[in-house]
């Protein structure tokens, strides 16, 4: 009776070393594959937009490859620790094949999300932080991952996308941002002298060095828009740093205001028409 006892005894003993083994490498791998990642990550933190995008695909793919890989090593360390609890691991592994592709027939969406946002990154298409429009939303992007895009829209909203419904979208944050503004005049004010004013208001926008990094190209005056009975519309055009076209169209028609109220010329209407990123007319 000792005899078998020591033998049961022996043989638990060894099936609980073999799984303490088991779980230990797993745990060791997945350890690695976290400390992996993070030294991949930390070389790519900048201020620039290149070395943030490069931040972001970094964190993106090495959160797929950590995820991925924790996922692969659980998942043989399982099948390795079946054995041990007298459980044949052969129809356990037929079924999970089964299951994965029941599975992958009823998770297209989510694959067709994910392809859509590996693209997304890879291409860069947007990073967080980029203000994107998609069909009528418009928001800035504050999470992004493989599957969706999450925004912060202009009420404050917080709207979540799923990547594979992101086919036309449109960044209004790349490269650079512009701004028209238009000015109506009245028919019987001299056009060149208003022109003269314009060119001194959108001058002194140009030299101010408080401004300077805001603005890429202008403004400058493209000339007058249109004809009315009643007058004339003077178009000026700037270009900025991205996002930046608002707060520069505001200064630009402070100016212009004030320049006006210095030469004395009747102010009919200052309004900005239309804004665009990376785009605009006549371009």
């Amino acid at each position: 009776m000792s005899q078998q006892f020591l033998s049961w005894a022996e043989f638990k003993v060894a099936n609980a070393l073999h799984l303490a083994g088991v779980v230990l490498v797993a745990l060791l791998l997945n350890r690695l594959l976290r400390l992996t990642t993070n030294l991949i990550i930390k070389p790519a933190g900048s201020a620039a937009r290149s070395a943030q995008l490069r931040e972001q695909q970094t964190r993106t793919l090495a959160a797929v490859a950590y995820s991925t890989g924790s996922k692969l090593v659980w998942a043989a360390a399982l099948l390795m620790a079946l054995p041990e609890f007298g459980i044949n691991v052969t129809p356990v592994a037929a079924i999970a094949g089964l299951a994965s592709l029941a599975l992958g027939f009823g998770a297209q969406n989510t694959v067709r999300d994910i392809i859509s946002g590996f693209t997304i990154v890879m291409e860069d298409q947007f990073i967080v932080g980029d203000t994107i429009q998609f069909g009528t939303i418009v928001g800035r992007v504050e999470h992004l991952t493989l599957r969706r895009t999450v925004l912060r829209d202009l009420s404050g909203g917080l709207v979540t996308i799923s990547n594979g419904e992101l086919r036309v979208v449109c960044n209004l944050n790349r490269d650079w941002s512009q701004a028209f503004v238009d000015v109506g005049l009245a028919a019987e004010y001299p056009i060149e002298k208003a022109l003269a004013a314009f060119e001194t208001a959108a001058g002194g926008l140009r030299a101010d060095p408080v401004w300077a990094p805001a603005l890429v190209d202008g403004p400058r005056v493209l000339g007058v828009q249109s004809y009315e009975r009643t007058g004339c519309t003077v178009r000026l055009q700037v270009r900025t740093a991205p996002m930046r076209q608002d707060e520069v169209a505001r200064e630009l028609r402070r100016r212009i205001q004030m320049e006006f109220q210095k030469q004395s010329i009747p102010l009919v209407d200052v309004q900005r028409v239309e804004w665009k990123a990376g785009a605009g007319p006549g371009d």
